[in-house]
């Protein structure tokens, strides 16, 4: 439970503003409070005198992760206090939220949250990893990195988390790239799924990447066989605790030995395969017999290979057998792109404005080794964020091929590629064709989204590009230029639809487009003709679109114009129901 408590009776209506919001919080008078109340409670905020909230709490405190985070606002409402459990509790972000609910000030005294270190007791949450450490390891961590000791940061592998980290790197921390470099540190903070021998302390946070595959013969005891893999993992430097997955063949779905190892801790999903889904998986420890009874090479490896979707071994087949008649073999792989070497990350670059980019866009531009923007179509000073040594080239002279030769040049060194293209690559981004030779290479790569053109003209229109029970779709197309349009999709046939129809990359051939569109659109339909939309540059024509032809010959308006057609522009009639006093929706009964 979570529980309001207001200590006097002026500040119940501070408790009903901060309720009104965070519904999951029941509202409850000091008088009911006890230790029971306090131990059951997973957050608790008071409303009245800190000093009433200390001793109130006092005699119940215990440790910072069992205890409730515990938050204290005044009864004016002006100041809140995170008072207990900041990090593992939840406290400081609740004192956060808060605030931001009432207008106060937050008032959080944890030093990392003042100094701009990492919280360690939260990181692992945060991130969906494993934290391996006890109380008094992570508190001897939090401590060293605090107080400004020498810090390494070791990253086996490569996700939000670890892109986060690297982006906001405190000043007494350094990425390190093998665990020798170690020597000169008070601690390492490890990323990674194995294990290193080190003088160093080392904080390990496991992400959940790997894969356990298992064989065994028929019937096969399993007494002993947990722990002897368990074993085995950590023999060659693999932490049990990153283990996600564990797969077999379907004719040993039912053995013993494979439902005691789906019993492990961190364990998420058994994988039960055919024959014919692993007869393709190529494996470095092929076994004719094993091949006569399943069908397969090398069951083990093959059902690790399958549940890491295209990753690769890190520990090869092993052999078992604790009693007579029980043998088993595992294997161990890891997933897809976890671990650390070349990526590309295709990036939105948004419309134009170079304060349009996504933060995480604009991150990945700053950690860039390399970035290749589309330069016929976004605008350089995107690019003027990177970071000192970073290689910047424009791709508006490269066929795809030379593309592809730049970024693979980068990526077999191990670094981080940006492909920039402007607004939302997946609209007219042409990186369909640039994927298909980072899956042939089995390259790591990601998509970041951006703002489309469409959505900064409906801003640069001041319209909703949707009216109730009017217009509920929008059509992104373009008309038929050198690039033939499917039949089914010519302009005319959109048309007959009267969707708001936002139309790129063709300003050249606009006589054709107005032609097409009053086929189905009347004359007097509104129009707009956006040009660099969100640059220094920008230019809006509005008109009819019987006039839309020549709005835009008239103007000399070129490749980076948008033209958008329908009832929606400037329209402020209809009333969405979403508001209306009498709709009950799920928030508003």
């Amino acid at each position: 439970m979570k529980h309001i408590i207001y200590i006097n009776e002026a500040g119940a209506s501070v408790a009903a503003k901060i309720q009104a919001e965070l519904k999951d919080f029941r509202i409850t008078s000091i008088r009911d409070f006890d230790g029971k109340f306090f131990n059951d409670s997973e957050a608790l905020i008071f409303i009245g005198a800190l000093g009433v909230c200390v001793r109130m709490i006092a005699p119940y405190i215990t440790d910072k992760h069992t205890d409730p985070g515990v938050v204290c606002v005044d009864s004016a409402g002006h100041n809140v206090i995170s008072v207990l459990s900041g990090h593992v509790g939840g406290a400081n972000a609740l004192c956060s939220e808060v605030a931001r609910i009432l207008g106060a000030y937050p008032v959080i005294t944890t030093q990392s949250d003042n100094t701009g270190y990492w919280a360690l007791d939260t990181l692992a949450g945060r991130y969906g990893w494993i934290c391996d450490a006890d109380a008094y390891e992570m508190n001897r961590a939090i401590a060293t990195l605090v107080n400004g000791e020498k810090v390494a940061l070791l990253l086996d592998v490569r996700d939000n988390g670890t892109d986060e980290m690297e982006a906001t790197l405190p000043s007494n921390v350094k990425v390190i790239k093998n665990i020798k470099e170690a020597s000169d540190y008070a601690l390492v903070i490890a990323v990674s799924p194995f294990i290193y021998s080190s003088q160093t302390p080392i904080l390990y946070y496991r992400p959940q990447i790997l894969n356990l595959g298992v064989g065994c013969r028929r019937g096969c005891d399993p007494d002993g066989v947990s722990d002897y893999i368990k074993q085995s993992l950590t023999d060659n430097g693999i932490a049990v605790s990153a283990v996600k997955s564990v797969s077999t063949i379907d004719i040993k779905k039912d053995e013993a030995v494979v439902a005691e190892l789906a019993k492990w801790e961190n364990v998420e999903s058994s994988n039960i395969y055919t024959a014919e889904e692993l007869k393709d998986i190529e494996v470095p420890n092929p076994s004719e017999k094993v091949h006569e009874v399943t069908g397969v090479y090398g069951v083990a490896e093959s059902c690790a290979l399958k549940a890491s979707d295209g990753g690769r071994l890190i520990l090869e087949k092993q052999k078992g057998k604790l009693s007579e008649g029980a043998d088993f073999t595992f294997a161990v792989s890891i997933d897809w792109g976890a671990l650390r070497g070349g990526h590309i990350e295709i990036v939105g670059a948004g419309p134009g404005d170079p304060d349009l980019v996504s933060v995480r866009g604009r991150k990945f531009l700053e950690r860039a080794d390399l970035i290749l923007y589309a330069g016929s179509l976004v605008p350089k000073e995107l690019t003027f964020c990177a970071k000192p040594g970073c290689v910047v080239r424009s791709s508006a002279s490269m066929n795809l091929e030379e593309q592809f030769e730049l970024m693979k040049e980068f990526y077999d060194r191990d670094k981080l590629i940006v492909r920039l293209h402007t607004g939302d690559p997946c609209i007219y981004g042409a990186i369909q064709e640039q994927m298909a030779f980072f899956d042939r290479f089995g390259m790591s790569y990601h998509i970041t989204p951006g703002i489309s053109s469409f959505q900064a003209a409906a801003a640069a229109l001041r319209s909703q590009f949707t009216i109730p029970e009017k217009v509920q779709t929008i059509i992104l197309t373009r008309g038929e230029g050198r690039t033939p349009m499917p039949e089914k999709e010519q302009l005319h046939k959109l048309a007959a639809s009267q969707s708001t129809m936002c139309i790129y990359l063709s300003a050249g051939i606009v006589d054709d487009v107005q032609k097409e569109l009053l086929m189905a659109y009347p004359p007097e339909t509104p129009v707009a003709a956006c040009y660099k939309l969100t640059w220094k540059e920008e230019k809006i024509y509005r008109g009819v679109l019987k006039d839309l032809a020549r709005i835009v010959h008239d103007n000399k308006l070129t490749l980076t114009t948008l033209l958008v057609v329908g009832d929606a522009i400037d329209n402020r009639e209809g009333l969405s129901r979403l508001y209306d006093e009498h709709f009950k929706h799920l928030f508003r009964q």
